[in-house]
């Protein structure tokens, strides 16, 4: 049960907020409501956090809160001392942000009104950033809560605005505040992942997405110039909030908006999709032109193809990025080809070295790598044009039958389908199969030390490695290799369904065989692996 203390304070709360929206005359009592939030207790906090919720949500749907460019309040708030009149109560200064407590005003008056609303204006910006502060309070109750009420005062202001618009029928959107939300999401100091998955749902109202690239965009750039050095949990904030932005596939007008309108206007620019396109290539462009960590781009690669590069006004704008990432070498090299891929085939992208840059990842890491399935898919795509030169492809093959020597089955059950596919796609490298009386490992012309696949010598070789592989120890390997013993058959051997393969799939395959019931072994049992009885291996596997 809630302890009769706190249930107290709790009542004495609702007092003071019914006090306050029920006469101007109490709108001192908005300080003790706005000093709660400076609690340390996490529950008085919540309850202040709904109190001014109820509050300043009220006061903008009445519209008690001043519109317009905000005055300072020391101005606004300067009481003229006339002769012989009753001076009013001391402006007396409170701790909080330094605000000022309404004086006894004859509330009927005009200007006593337009004073009231600037003082309120005022309280009620000092609590937005109170809230906005409580987005990094150590409690997730209190940060999702400040969150959501920060989120109502956007929709509220958005459809009460505290601006005046420039010309009828304008668009109106607080960017302030909403600009106060995203900066507090993107924060330097602390992981926001939890928080930011709690924004995403906001992200699916157009207005809202729209302002949220515009936003991030501006505080990456404001964060990158103040911080020589940007910490690692800002990037992280950053890449999250901004790989949550999903644009849709078809043109249309916006038709989700967080804020309701009445009417809608074609000339407002949150209406049309390709303004949405430039706000997202400037966010993210502006996040990838800064140097990340190694780690980030291994996360921004992944999704490149997919969920950015579609939704680009520009996409040859991403050469760049996608270049350096392809100099880089190793894992990120080969996530990048995803976006060259795209680049390359769909905008008519010119990379002359890009072959040349292709075999030079071909080392022995490639059948070990996370994103092996990824890489062979695409080298599969980017070698099946018919217009490659024979010695291009023939140095692919060498290359990869060269590695194949060292490679672990699961491996080998992919690349030597997918050598014999390059083979049968070019018919005049075929002579690298017909040469019985090709050259040995000693007299191998190949140099595989050659960056330049042009320069490897490699149609003047064989693929004797091949050959070596009908002789490994797995039977499926030494199967797959003697395909080319035999005609290479005109229709493709699908790699497809090779490329996820792991030695575990594998071991299990092998151990559901079914062989014969009875085998002819040697005449004296074996008693365990390698002549030692009672082994590890001898427990888990019955030797006759």
């Amino acid at each position: 049960m809630e302890p009769d203390g706190r249930r107290g304070a709790r009542r004495a709360l609702g007092r003071l907020l019914e006090a306050v929206l029920a006469s101007r005359a109490e709108a001192n009592a908005v300080f003790d409501i706005l000093a709660l939030l400076q609690s340390e207790d996490q529950e008085e906090i919540q309850d202040a956090v709904r109190a001014c919720s109820r509050l300043f949500g009220a006061l903008l749907e009445r519209g008690e809160l001043f519109v317009g460019q905000l005055p300072p309040e020391e101005m606004v708030m300067a009481v003229p001392r006339k002769a012989g009149a009753v001076c009013p109560d001391s402006w007396a200064v409170q701790v909080l942000g330094k605000s000022r407590r309404m004086g006894t005003l004859p509330l009927g008056s005009q200007g006593a009104t337009r004073k009231y609303k600037v003082w309120m204006r005022h309280r009620y910006q000092s609590c937005c950033n109170r809230l906005a502060e409580l987005l990094a309070h150590p409690s997730f109750q209190v940060t999702e809560l400040a969150l959501s009420t920060l989120m109502k005062f956007v929709q509220l202001e958005g459809t009460h605005p505290l601006e005046k618009p420039k010309w009828e029928g304008s668009y109106l959107f607080p960017r302030q505040l909403f600009k106060s939300v995203v900066e507090g999401l993107l924060s330097p100091e602390e992981d926001r992942s939890l928080l930011l998955s709690q924004f995403r749902e906001y992200l699916e109202h157009d207005d809202i997405r729209y302002h949220a690239m515009q936003a991030a965009t501006d505080t990456v750039a404001r964060v990158t110039d103040r911080h020589p050095e940007v910490p690692l949990a800002f990037w992280n904030n950053a890449f999250t909030l901004l790989s949550a932005v999903s644009l849709p596939h078809q043109d249309g007008a916006a038709s989700s908006f967080y804020v309701k309108r009445v009417e809608h206007s074609d000339k407002w620019k949150v209406m049309h999709l390709k303004e949405h396109r430039k706000a997202f290539q400037l966010m993210w462009l502006g996040f990838l032109k800064h140097k990340l960590p190694v780690s980030l781009y291994k996360k921004v690669l992944v999704i490149m193809h997919d969920s950015i590069l579609p939704h680009l006004a520009q996409p040859s704008l991403m050469i760049d990025f996608l270049t350096r990432a392809y100099d880089v070498g190793g894992a990120i090299s080969l996530l990048a080809l995803n976006g060259l891929f795209i680049l390359i085939h769909k905008h008519n992208l010119e990379y002359p070295d890009f072959y040349q840059k292709l075999y030079g990842l071909l080392d022995p890491s490639v059948f070990h790598v996370k994103y092996r399935a990824r890489f062979f898919h695409l080298a599969d795509l980017f070698l099946s044009s018919s217009h490659l030169p024979a010695y291009l492809v023939a140095a692919f093959a060498k290359r990869l039958s060269r590695l194949a020597l060292t490679a672990p089955p699961e491996a080998l059950l992919m690349v030597l389908p997918f050598i014999c596919n390059l083979l049968r796609r070019h018919p005049a490298c075929r002579v690298l199969v017909h040469r019985p009386q090709g050259p040995e490992l000693d007299a191998d012309p190949y140099d595989p030390g050659e960056e330049d696949p042009a320069k490897s010598r490699a149609l003047e070789s064989s693929l004797w490695e091949l050959q070596a592989l009908q002789q490994h120890y797995h039977p499926e390997v030494s199967q797959a290799a003697s395909v080319i013993n035999q005609a290479l058959s005109v229709p493709e051997v699908s790699i497809a369904p090779l490329l996820e393969l792991t030695a575990f799939e594998i071991f299990e395959r092998d151990l559901k065989k079914k062989g014969p019931e009875a085998v002819p072994l040697e005449f004296v049992p074996a008693q365990g692996l390698l002549g030692r009885p009672a082994d590890l291996c001898a427990q888990h596997f019955v030797l006759s």
